[in-house]
């Protein structure tokens, strides 16, 4: 079965530009916008244009990509000296997913492998490897969609959190991913998802995607979540996330670690889907993810509607931390570890670099 938003690309090379659909204002209104520079995909990434991990990464390896072609004409100091300001940019843009460093680390090695080459030959290598990593987005995503999809069994209810669909990565996506390839395995698997406060990625987002699918989806606010475990309505818990520790402690969307624990009080498997690229192997354990704090905007209400009291304090952390010991099954595009440790995550980095 060919997916619908197989139509709908999150990112796309257009006309010399990066074009990205605007995720702030869906589901109301489909709108592309146009970046043409480091700074303006940096500020994108900034202001949730586009989210998600893998799709920020994306994002990133072009916005380098467009800085490179911009500073063409330039000195090879100045084209220098511009690229590495672009790239600290785009690096400061959202601190706590692992992916946009990941790609930026790629685009450098391209850039200081080419050094002598003039400024026109690195812009073309660039934006080449910018078209490779979300290429090979969307096939890492295919693959961990296939492995994931053995997990679940047939006529499940599956609840997901935040959005880690097509639309947080270059295509079909990681946790909803795992749910595009059940559904194309001929499983009949039905969506319970989560609104994702404050910024209601799932009832913007993931309902929406899963529509567009025509997979079934209901949505719940967040603190209902517990309720229908324990009415043993929920088989599985399925997330995405925007960094992974080498121990296996996950950071995702803030309040992600209360679905973990409230599945294990009630025995339900709670699986992570993430590419390899969302491992940091250089982070010991969860408590060193860095957490983004974001504005308080976002919580005293939303748009043009503010529910909270004026002047009250606000506290607005974007992510948390799941512990490994919580999690059933970390799905890779490289395989499936079940109660993630170190060493079993280190074993997916060597299959990794043995393919390679």
């Amino acid at each position: 079965m060919r997916s619908d938003l197989e139509k709908i690309e999150t990112l796309r090379w257009r006309d010399n530009k990066l074009e990205m659909i605007d995720q702030r204002i869906l589901p109301a209104h489909f709108e592309y916008l146009a970046f043409d520079s480091a700074a303006t995909v940096a500020e994108a990434i900034r202001s949730m244009v586009v989210r998600g991990a893998p799709a920020i990464g994306c994002a990133a390896a072009y916005g380098f990509a467009l800085e490179a072609r911009r500073l063409e004409q330039e000195s090879p100091e100045n084209f220098a000296r511009g690229l590495e300001q672009g790239f600290a940019m785009l690096a400061q843009s959202r601190p706590t997913a692992v992916n946009l460093l990941w790609a930026l680390k790629k685009m450098r090695e391209i850039w200081h492998s080419s050094k002598t080459s003039g400024n026109p030959v690195i812009a073309a290598k660039l934006l080449a490897k910018a078209h490779e990593i979300t290429a090979e987005d969307i096939r890492a995503n295919r693959r961990m969609g296939e492995y994931g999809a053995m997990l679940l069994p047939d006529n499940s209810t599956v609840l997901t959190y935040c959005n880690a669909g097509a639309l947080a990565t270059a295509g079909h996506g990681t946790a909803l991913g795992v749910i595009r390839s059940a559904r194309d395995q001929g499983k009949k698997i039905s969506i319970i998802a989560c609104e994702t406060r404050p910024f209601l990625q799932g009832a913007r987002l993931t309902a929406w995607e899963m529509m567009q699918e025509k997979i079934p989806v209901t949505l719940i606010t967040d603190n209902m979540a517990g309720h229908f475990m324990s009415r043993g309505e929920i088989h599985a818990i399925m997330v995405g996330a925007d960094r992974v520790a080498a121990n296996g402690d996950v950071a995702n969307k803030i309040g992600t670690y209360m679905l973990a624990v409230l599945a294990a009080r009630h025995g339900i498997p709670f699986y992570v889907a993430c590419p390899l690229s969302t491992i940091d192997l250089a982070t010991a354990s969860g408590g060193l993810i860095p957490i983004e704090e974001r504005t308080a905007e976002e919580v005293t209400g939303y748009r043009d509607c503010q529910w909270a009291a004026t002047g009250v304090a606000i506290r607005n952390p974007a992510f948390d931390v799941t512990p490994a010991g919580l999690v059933t099954a970390l799905i890779t595009e490289k395989g499936v570890v079940q109660a993630p440790t170190e060493e079993g995550i280190r074993r997916l980095f060597e299959l990794l670099q043995a393919t390679q």
